[in-house]
């Protein structure tokens, strides 16, 4: 009796747990590609950490100017010193005028002031340097929303494909299950021989294979999905989406961007090319980010100059101290005294220092213009490849539709055929299955043209 009881507490405490757990996995999120792409943006922790570098490095920008302002600072302090003997001279009228008392206890306050007045331009040129990479944080910001707009593009079509792949073969499995069952019928009926239904059995269990893989290549696609646009961990996406003709050159399509459907033709093709390389480099935030790394470089450069020349400060402050050195006699006494001055610091020999600066700011200038000219270049090859890739997808579009038109005819006449009686069962299911495989083909071919236009845009940098 206990024992069941127990049970009956264990149960109900792990109910609602369980309950929780359904609602959770039954939760499905409905989702655009617009939509993946805005919950993306806005809850990445990429874009965020690039945000943060960004700020960080807007905040440098503040300290270098500081650095040639004047600097203020309240200085305080005590000291406690051995006792010394009171040094005094004796007055004409037998007085003792103490000149250095005992004074133990040392107090000191200073407002001090410095003010780097010339520094040869190096104070400048790293606060040029900080604000150029400023800048060049923006950029990267930017090109960190562009490469995860092209992530989640391509994470949403491909949990498209893989969900369509997954209805394919479970349609499949469906039609080759009613499709055993009649051959089984018909081999308990005398009117086929073991070997059909065999066979109807071997694709049953290839089919349900392929199911398997269907359904863990569709979780994993999903699961992809939902940690780029936030969701939580086993929550189920729909992605709400109609895979019709991507935008092309028919007369009912949507046109190219602006000089993308001359590159891809004749007569002026080179011409066009070259001006979508060079609109690329202009608007790609990543060439931004490194072309103004190019620039910082320079006046890197300029700064590690600056340290050859001489500098000049203004310096200066107010004392309040007890006893105050500049106070003669000592006095153990509250006073007051002052500075001003100016002070000058000329490099005669600093061991090579300076000049080891300068070689290593002209290197990294070296490497930071070598780099961009790299980038230019794969800039130029990877709009190239991708503008094969658009043709190519659309070309691909065209083949699968053919096929699916095939196969439909194919199906259409094999059922014929079998409802003539010439035909066998396993031609008809191999007909539906053919069929299915195309309308999978063409999916997966219009999805892969969407993903191609989304990535020549990330090459165009729009």
């Amino acid at each position: 009796m206990n024992a069941a009881a127990a049970l009956l507490t264990v149960t109900a405490s792990l109910f609602p747990l369980a309950a929780a757990a359904q609602t959770t996995s039954d939760a499905v999120l409905r989702l655009t590609l617009e939509d993946a792409l805005g919950r993306g943006l806005g809850t990445s922790h990429r874009v965020a950490e690039a945000i943060a570098r960004s700020e960080a490095t807007g905040a440098r920008v503040g300290q270098r100017r500081a650095a040639g302002l004047p600097q203020v600072q309240g200085q305080g302090g005590y000291t406690r010193t051995n006792h010394v003997e009171t040094f005094g001279i004796l007055s004409p009228d037998n007085q003792l005028r103490v000149i250095y008392p005992d004074i133990p206890d040392n107090f000191r306050a200073r407002l001090d002031v410095q003010w780097p007045i010339y520094t040869g331009g190096r104070v400048e040129a790293f606060e040029r340097m900080a604000r150029i990479e400023a800048d060049a944080s923006l950029d990267e910001v930017a090109t960190a929303r562009a490469d995860l707009t092209l992530e989640i593009t391509r994470a949403f079509w491909a949990l498209v494909t893989a969900r369509e792949a997954l209805r394919v073969v479970e349609e499949a499995v469906r039609r080759i299950d009613a499709h055993l069952l009649d051959a089984r019928n018909q081999l308990a009926a005398g009117l086929v021989p073991p070997s059909d239904v065999l066979r109807v059995e071997a694709q049953q269990s290839r089919q349900r294979m392929l199911t398997i893989q269907a359904g863990a290549s569709r979780d994993v696609a999903e699961a992809e999905l939902a940690r780029l646009v936030g969701a939580p961990g086993g929550t189920s996406i729909d992605p709400a989406v109609a895979l019709d003709l991507p935008p092309g050159d028919g007369p009912n399509a949507v046109p190219y961007p602006s000089g993308v459907g001359a590159a891809l033709q004749g007569g002026q093709a080179a011409d066009a090319f070259a001006a979508l390389v060079a609109g690329a480099r202009e608007r790609r935030p990543e060439r931004a980010a490194l072309a103004r790394r190019v620039d910082a470089t320079g006046e890197g450069e300029r700064a590690a100059a600056a340290a050859t020349r001489p500098t000049i400060a203004v310096a200066g402050g107010v004392d309040y101290a007890r006893p105050n050195a500049r106070i003669f006699p000592r006095q153990g006494a509250w006073n007051t005294s002052w500075d001003a001055g100016v002070n000058v610091a000329v490099p005669i020999f600093d061991g090579g220092r300076a000049r080891s600066e300068i070689a290593e700011a002209a290197a990294s200038a070296r490497a930071a213009r070598a780099r961009l000219a790299d980038l230019d270049a794969a800039i130029a090859v990877e709009v190239r490849q991708r503008l094969s890739e658009v043709v190519s997808s659309r070309a691909a579009i065209d083949a699968a539709t053919d096929a699916v038109r095939s196969a439909a005819e194919a199906r259409r006449v094999i059922g014929d055929r079998f409802a003539a009686g010439v035909a066998i069962g396993t031609d008809v299911l191999d007909a539906q299955v053919t069929l299915l495989q195309a309308e999978l083909d063409r999916t997966q071919a219009l999805a892969s043209a969407r993903l191609a236009d989304a990535r020549l845009a990330r090459a165009l940098g729009q």
